[in-house]
């Protein structure tokens, strides 16, 4: 579980942060990307190296995933019916993600973990870190808010207290203050059934829950519900 703490990134220091650093070792590269290339055909949504978007299901085929300055640029369309989803395939169990990332605003940056395989979960959903100026959430989906059963009740707005009760221990929100319109370089750590995620080398946050432990992971999302850019993109694992 995570602690009560502000943190501050870019403007201010960390307050009341007591984390130990992950021990795990991450020698062995599974998957990078750092943009550097154009896109074929400006007109069509295509960032390449195996990305995959939600663009021609949920927005209509409108463009929402651009390739600029070396780095990705992520922006949901106004007729879109879900935020941006843009996916890998890359198994693991354990990993090292790492990224640089920017956000404007009213931006936001989901690290959507999936395994397309598992029964038990909607669309895949296993856990999560997103990001946004003013907040860390961490958040097992698996065993919370996308467990089958869980989310169909509460589509149809069936979920009882208990249930209720049950999904709020599985995400853990920590308020922050990031600094926007500028990059930053972030780490997320998947360790046994544990996340950690560190911002320019700090860590905001830490959760342990069950969900987080899968042992099949097999895809990344790279989740946006508003704006956000991202570069340099790695998962490392364990040898």
């Amino acid at each position: 579980m995570l602690t009560g703490l502000f943190v501050a990134i870019g403007t201010m220091v960390v307050i009341n942060t007591a984390f130990a650093a992950p021990e795990a070792s991450f020698p062995q590269t599974n998957f990078e990307d750092q943009f550097n290339r154009d896109e074929k055909n400006e007109g069509k949504e295509d960032p390449g190296n195996g990305w995959g978007t939600n663009s021609k299901t949920r927005a209509k085929g409108e463009k929402q995933v651009f390739l600029r300055d070396n780095a990705m640029y992520v922006k949901r369309a106004a007729v879109a019916d879900h935020g941006v989803s843009v996916t890998q395939d890359v198994s693991f169990q354990d990993a090292s993600i790492t990224a640089r990332f920017m956000l404007p605003k009213q931006g936001d940056l989901g690290v959507n973990i999936a395994d397309m395989s598992e029964p038990s979960v909607h669309a895949g959903h296993i856990c999560m870190a997103r990001i946004k100026p003013t907040s860390l959430e961490i958040v097992d989906l698996k065993t919370g808010r996308m467990r089958k059963e869980i989310h169909e009740k509460n589509k149809a707005k069936k979920l009882t207290k208990a249930e209720k009760k049950l999904v709020a221990t599985k995400s853990e929100i920590v308020p922050m203050k990031l600094k926007t319109d500028v990059w930053h370089n972030l780490q997320i750590v998947i360790q046994g059934d544990t996340m950690s995620v560190k911002i320019d080398g700090r860590e905001i946050g830490r959760m342990t829950s069950p969900g987080i432990g899968h042992e099949t992971k097999r895809r990344i999302r790279l989740a946006v519900n508003t704006e956000a850019w991202v570069d340099d993109v790695m998962v490392a694992v364990p040898q």
